[in-house]
């Protein structure tokens, strides 16, 4: 109990510089609260089940996934699990985590759902990247990133918990680039 006690405490503390360095208005501390508890409750449950979960998919809310589709396999790198344009279907994964979790390039067009439309909107009004995403050289990444003509809201930063820069997908999204020192 100690030791997932530490790693809720360490959570917390790489969450709370992540707030402190984001610039984010005092409004959302209330979402990063939540955050955090989410977090530690996470880390008291983990491994008291007997049949434990991992995460398998996640969700990024994109206008066009064909767009979208070719922007992350041609664009950043990742490959394709499953595309069906006809059906709006795209899910893509990295090539360097082939076992790991996949990414659903989840419409909001054709018909899409009002509040996915909003979220995703504000989300990009704000500023606040959907995803996160890491490179073992985030200075690399990014030089490879803008000759391949993506445009970098921020660019690499040093951060207390390593680097970070923050692009645009060119589908109303922005994503976080992390490069972690020391975790």
């Amino acid at each position: 109990m100690v030791k997932k006690n530490l790693a809720a405490l360490k959570t917390y503390e790489f969450f709370k510089k992540l707030y402190l360095q984001s610039g984010f208005k005092l409004h959302t501390m209330k979402q990063l609260f939540v955050l955090i508890l989410m977090t530690f409750v996470t880390f008291q449950t983990m491994g008291q089940n007997k049949h434990p979960m991992k995460v398998a998919m996640v969700s990024v809310f994109v206008a066009d996934p064909v767009k979208a589709f070719e922007y992350y396999t041609e664009v950043l790198g990742f490959e394709e699990v499953m595309y069906s344009p006809e059906n709006y279907i795209a899910i893509v994964k990295s090539p360097e985590d082939r076992e790991g979790v996949t990414i659903l390039l989840e419409p909001t067009e054709p018909n899409g759902i009002q509040v996915a439309i909003d979220y995703k909107k504000k989300l990009y009004e704000m500023g606040i990247p959907v995803i996160t995403f890491s490179a073992a050289d985030i200075e690399a990444t990014v030089k490879e990133l803008k000759e391949k003509g993506v445009k970098f809201k921020k660019d690499p930063a040093k951060t207390d918990y390593g680097y970070e820069a923050v692009f645009d997908d060119a589908n109303g999204n922005y994503i976080q680039l992390i490069q972690l020192a020391g975790f």
